[in-house]
């Protein structure tokens, strides 16, 4: 019955949609075992088109998620063969349910499994040598960025809510990302067989030695390989993704020298393409059509003479597009801060909210985390109010605080919130950022917020909290001690 249900499943995906009995052409579904890397069997979907003869056929691999089967894609890759004639393997990733081996976290063998799940393409779906696309949601978006960088034959990816760098994912200015990591743990534990590197891993988590952790993300993190990506890159993510943040996303999209295109909109880790993979009706996975159809097809589809940025506001609003992502920011403002001064490890009603759960409220409800700022406890953080904008104006790109910083304790965690706030005083976020300090000395803090291009209304004000503890992550800062902030301090807001 287990190994009976992902046909079912996929079955129940054909039903829906197939295309009328009249229509050619169509497509096929088979379950098949791929030989990945070394021989391990990796379990897959192999949707190939029908009534187009027998091929080549232009071949997509799409690597699943973490902690999701090969089910993930079945539709999306249905649509794929039947509306354009594409070969599409969606397999689950190593480690994972179906799928032989243990979990390497993105790791030698892993990426090495896309290049053989293509082999095996080329040899039985009918593959086009010269038309190999990659792509995928999360975890299998990593993979198809760090495969890309390894394997000349891939000519495009779709990377959607990928990570490019692990360790600014997970432990961004040295502070953990307690929820992001306990989610993932969870989801290895539940639904895979983690291998050594996992294990090794959470075991120096647990005993808080994540530093020891770090020796892990540079081979596995597509930034330190980008030089080799040629493959043409579309990325979609998150504003508000819980797992992995913006900021690595557009710098290293900007360190990309091929064809590229970067898609931000509001959501959270995979929300924002989640009902494309089955697929429903999305704009993502539209662009994605799209993408893959210039690039592995030669199709005149005018996506080659958009704008190569493309960002919806976070709070709201039509696509905006840019023909870089430093042209998102057309100019910058600079607000003084006042010296102030706080007491540390103590929790105010300043949050960065949920993970998963905040940001899909945000991009479904365009319902944002919220605060009432005159209930801020002034004694466990810092307050900065802006002026008031008379005029609509927007956040745009990268928002930067520069904080003359002396914390009291050896070890101090601070969390900056930036809010737009109205005459009330109630408080929606537009972005945030956490930072380590380590030391007792004075010195100057150089902090980048996270992305976001969010409108303020009329009337309404920017408002800048710092505080120290947030429970989103696991910080560092003791309770009793204190931080003081010299008046030489200021924020900067990028302009639309």
């Amino acid at each position: 019955m287990r190994r009976s249900l992902p046909l079912l499943l996929a079955a129940l995906v054909a039903l829906v949609l197939a295309p009328p009995a009249q229509a050619a052409p169509g497509f096929a579904v088979a379950y098949e075992t791929v030989p990945g890397e070394g021989g391990t069997p990796l379990r897959a979907f192999v949707v190939t088109p029908t009534g187009r003869g027998s091929g080549p056929f232009p071949l997509i691999v799409l690597p699943s998620s973490w902690g999701v089967n090969n089910i993930e894609y079945v539709g999306a890759a249905a649509k794929l063969a039947y509306e354009s004639g594409y070969s599409v393997i969606s397999y689950t990733s190593r480690g994972f349910h179906d799928s032989a081996g243990e979990i390497d976290v993105a790791g030698p063998d892993t990426v090495a499994d896309v290049s053989r799940v293509i082999d095996w393409g080329l040899a039985h779906a009918a593959g086009d040598p010269a038309r190999i696309g990659v792509g995928g949601i999360s975890y299998g978006a990593g993979q198809s960025l760090l495969a890309a960088a390894r394997d000349p034959r891939i000519k495009a990816v779709a990377a959607l809510s990928t990570w490019t760098d692990l360790a600014r994912s997970l432990y961004p200015n040295e502070t953990v990302s307690a929820q992001a990591v306990e989610l993932l743990l969870a989801a290895g534990k539940l639904t895979g067989r983690p291998g050594p590197v996992l294990r090794d891993a959470e075991a120096a988590y647990r005993e808080n030695r994540f530093a020891d952790v770090l020796p892990i993300s540079p081979p596995r993190s597509p930034a330190s390989h980008v030089s080799s990506i040629k493959a043409a890159v579309m990325i979609g993510n998150a504003w508000n993704d819980g797992l992995f943040a913006p900021g690595q996303i557009t710098d290293f999209f900007g360190a990309l020298t091929g064809p590229k295109r970067l898609m931000l909109s509001p959501g959270d880790h995979a929300t924002a393409e989640l009902f494309g993979a089955a697929g429903l009706p999305n704009e993502i996975w539209t662009s994605v059509g799209r993408w893959f159809g210039h690039h592995l097809k030669g199709e005149a589809n005018g996506i080659e003479r958009e704008q190569p940025v493309q960002v919806k506001p976070n709070n709201g609003g039509a696509w905006r597009a840019y023909p870089s992502w430093a042209a998102v920011t057309a100019r910058t403002d600079v607000v003084p801060l006042a010296a102030d001064r706080i007491g540390t490890g103590w929790p105010t009603i300043a949050e960065s909210g949920t993970v998963l759960v905040s940001g899909a409220l945000q991009g479904f409800l365009n319902l944002p985390v919220g605060v009432s700022t005159p209930l801020i406890d002034r004694g466990a953080a810092a307050v900065w109010r802006g002026p008031v904008q008379w005029s609509g104006t927007s956040v745009s790109g990268t928002p930067r605080v520069r904080l003359t910083v002396t914390p009291g304790a050896a070890r101090t965690t601070l969390y900056a919130y930036l809010y737009e706030v109205n005459a009330l005083g109630l408080g929606a976020l537009v972005t945030h950022k956490p930072v380590t300090l380590t030391g007792t000395g004075t010195r100057v803090v150089d902090l980048a917020l996270e992305p976001v291009v969010w409108d303020v209304a009329a009337g309404n004000r920017l408002v800048l909290v710092v505080d120290t503890v947030d429970a989103r992550y696991k910080g560092s800062s003791a309770l009793g001690s204190s931080v003081t902030f010299g008046a030489d301090s200021w924020f900067e807001v990028p302009r639309g």
